[in-house]
Formats: structure tokens, sequence, C-alpha cells
């Protein structure tokens, strides 16, 4: 499949948002078959060359496209709950234009083979970028460490058991020292498996409802061994998905120490808490749990000072069949990309965050951890691109999702942010930018 390149492409009366460079005002890119070739306040001083294609932005949020490092694509294997066009096209909508696939495929991402696979998938699809993790360990089973210096050669960003812990201290610590010497970051799912025995967060809420709990410890514990093992190996470990105050707490100590120690976290978990359970609503059942609410505001905090690396939609598709299910035999998971833009925007609609520093939590911050050349408004970068609302309201409708699947914990939820425009290597991926105007009555972009 071949796709023609775009030519020259200047992106005028915009809001140019790049958190790397600490951008925030109204400016203009000019774009060139796949590349970005210039950024600036005022690119051609109304003087617009004749060979050039003009997108008026409107006074819109012009920024890098988002770089999303934790998905679950379900292909190959279980395409009747996404397929990687469906996923792609989801995250297109969302404003990703890079993801990062955890290994927990049918086949495993265990051998160069089905890695490779993936990436050739992607690639003809020609929608978001795809990169793959590499499994650390064979068959994800915990016991017997992958060929990771393959992996890594094949292509794989970095190492995870995917939603699986590493649970055997050994193991782990093989993985780290391996990963130390070869320069490979190993990220785990904080979840010590023989405490993870319930299905919702251990506490009133849970008891009342009559179900098991999973105690916040789990995470707890799971994170303090890592670190050690970290501080023994000097390796380099990455905390997927946090969710407790004591886990910013490590974090922030593990880094004050020095470590190799980065995080993320997802909307589910500075949005929502446990309530949100209520009436055994399985679309709200994830892994791991909802917390309770000083626990969300602790994520909150933890983003707002640094703590926490990196926003990641945790996508986790399922299908309808897998969710309406009694809430003890339900699957976990949520469906994210969509709505990780929306509902990353609640932290600067609160005042929690500003929308430069939200905005890097979900472009460079997670591109430098994965070590793409991602997530900036550079010249001679790749034209990824997304513009968007930041105030546009509207209300999450999980059956209109592009996505296969439809298991949003925020279905019904109002949200603010709405993306227009979705642009990859220079070609426009998806497009609801309002007709263009260039009579001098668009909206003036201006920086706040």
């Amino acid at each position: 499949m071949s796709v023609a390149k775009p030519g020259r492409i200047a992106y005028i009366n915009a809001r140019v948002l790049d958190p790397a460079s600490g951008t925030d005002g109204p400016g203009e890119v000019l774009t060139s078959g796949e590349e970005i070739v210039d950024v600036g306040k005022k690119l051609f001083d109304g003087k617009l060359p004749a060979d050039v294609t003009i997108v008026d932005c409107q006074g819109h949020c012009l920024s890098p496209g988002l770089v999303d490092m934790r998905v679950q694509l379900r292909e190959p294997g279980e395409e009747h709950k996404e397929t990687l066009e469906s996923a792609a096209r989801a995250a297109v909508a969302g404003g990703v234009t890079t993801m990062a696939c955890l290994p927990n495929t049918n086949p495993i991402m265990d051998d160069e083979p089905t890695l490779e696979f993936v990436a050739r998938r992607a690639r003809l699809l020609a929608l978001t970028k795809v990169y793959c993790y590499g499994a650390v360990t064979k068959g994800l089973q915990g016991k017997e460490l992958a060929e990771m210096g393959l992996l890594a050669e094949a292509g794989a960003l970095a190492f995870t058991d995917a939603t699986r812990a590493i649970a055997d201290a050994q193991v782990m610590r093989r993985a780290l020292q391996y990963g130390a010497t070869f320069g490979l970051m190993i990220v785990q799912h904080p979840e010590e498996p023989t405490l993870a025995t319930g299905v919702m967060n251990a506490g009133e809420i849970a008891t009342r409802m009559g179900l098991s709990g999973i105690p916040r410890e789990a995470e707890i514990i799971m994170l303090e061994r890592d670190i050690r093992l970290v501080a023994m190996t000097d390796g380099r470990y990455h905390a997927a998905h946090i969710s407790t105050s004591d886990s910013v707490e490590i974090i922030a100590r593990a880094k004050k120490d020095g470590l190799k120690v980065t995080c993320d976290t997802a909307p589910f978990y500075f949005a929502l808490n446990e309530l949100s359970v209520g009436d055994y609503r399985t679309f709200a059942k994830l892994s791991p749990p909802l917390r309770a609410e000083e626990d969300r505001q602790a994520i909150v905090e933890g983003l707002k000072n640094g703590i926490i690396d990196a926003i990641a939609s945790d996508h986790s598709p399922q299908d309808s069949d897998s969710k309406r299910l009694p809430f003890p035999q339900a699957a976990y998971g949520g469906s994210g990309l969509e709505t990780l833009l929306a509902v990353s925007l609640d932290l600067y609609h609160n005042g929690d965050m500003s929308l430069i520093d939200v905005m890097r939590r979900l472009t460079c911050a997670p591109a430098d951890l994965l070590g793409l050349e991602a997530g900036g408004l550079a010249k001679g970068r790749k034209a990824d691109l997304t513009i968007f609302d930041p105030d546009e309201g509207w209300k999450v409708i999980a059956d209109t999702f592009v996505s296969k699947s439809k298991n949003s914990p925020f279905d019904g939820r109002p949200v603010q942010g709405r993306v227009l425009r979705t642009v990859v290597d220079g070609r426009t991926v998806f497009d609801q930018l309002p007709a263009q105007s260039h009579t001098g009555e668009a909206k003036r972009a201006t920086a706040r």
C-alpha cells in the first residue's frame, strides 16, 4: 500500500503548544512532506506562497501528537475485542499519533516474528505509529527471561510482562541486571499477585457491596521490593499506572536517591475513585482497581509536582460478553484511547495544572521515556500534529466509539476538550476541523 506524500502545508492562526520547548502562544507551523520545516510566530508576514496549502486553525491549539505509552491491541489473537486497525482509528480520533502496545497478544511478543508482524501491519495501515514492548519473560510466565537483546534489535522499545507482575524477585533482579547492561527499561505492573485476589479496592465500599477486595498494599509492597532491586542492580525501572498515595511517595524517594525510576498513571486513577463501581458497574472494573478519594487526590498531586512522569491511556478493550457478567466474573479493563485527551484536560480545567504541563505528560514526557523522536514541534521532526479545542464540551457516549470495544468507565461523563484534526507524517488521518475561514473572522489564538 503506497501513501501519497503531502506537499507544503501552513498551519496558521494557531495557539502553538510545544511542551518540549516551552512554547505556548500564537504561532504558525510549516510542514513539507513528512517533516516540520519551520515553527514561529509569523512565518510569512501575511504573504503566503502560492504552492502552500493553508490550514486555518481558527485559534485552536496545535500541539505535537499525543504519545500513548500503554495500549493493549488484542491483535493478533483476540480480534473480536480490537483489531490493529480499529485501535489505530480510535487513536487518531483521540489525537494519538504514536502508541506503544503491550506484548500480551496471542501469540505473545516474546519473539521477533510476532513483534515484526505488528510493526508491519501498522505500517500498512498508515494511521497512528505503533511501537511494541517486548516480553520480559517467555510466555509472560514470570520464570525464564525472553531473548531481550534480540527483541531490542527487532525494535522493542522496552520490556514488560504487560498486565502480569514479575513476581519472582530473582527473575526481576536478572531482568534489571540485563537491562542495565544494555540500557533497556523494565516496565512493571506493580501488584503483588498473592494479595491481588479480589475484584475491587479493599475497604468499606467493597465490604458493603459484598465484593472481595484488593488491598492498596498489593501495589505498595511490590513497588517497595522493586525499588530495592533497582538499587542493587542500577537498572532502569518504570512503574505503570500507579494508583495510591504511598506509590507516589515511594517513587519520590527513589528519584531523590538518584535511582533510575520513573512512572505513569492513567486518567482512570486521577479522574475516578472507587465510588464509580457503585451498582456493580463492570465498566469500572479495572486493574489496578479504582481507589479511595484520598488516593485519587494524591495521584493528582503527583502529576502536579512532577513525581508522575507521564499519562497513558491504559487502553484495555474488552468485548461486551466479557463485561456483561456478574462483577466478580467480568473482565478487567477500560477503553481509553478516545477519552485520553479530554479527561486529562480535567487537570487543566480544574486548575490543578497548566495546559502546557498537562500536554507535557501526554507528549514529550512519554516520548523521552521510550527514546522516541516524537512529542515535539522542532524543525526536522516528523509532522505528527494534533489540533484541538480545549474548551469544547461534549458527553462521552461509549456506543459511538471508533474502537470495537465500548467498555469505558467514563461513559455518560461530561468532558471538555475535543480533537479536531490529527496529522501523522504530514498526512491528515482524522479531521473534524470546522470549515476554513480566511476572512479575518476566525478566532484569535491566545495563550492562557
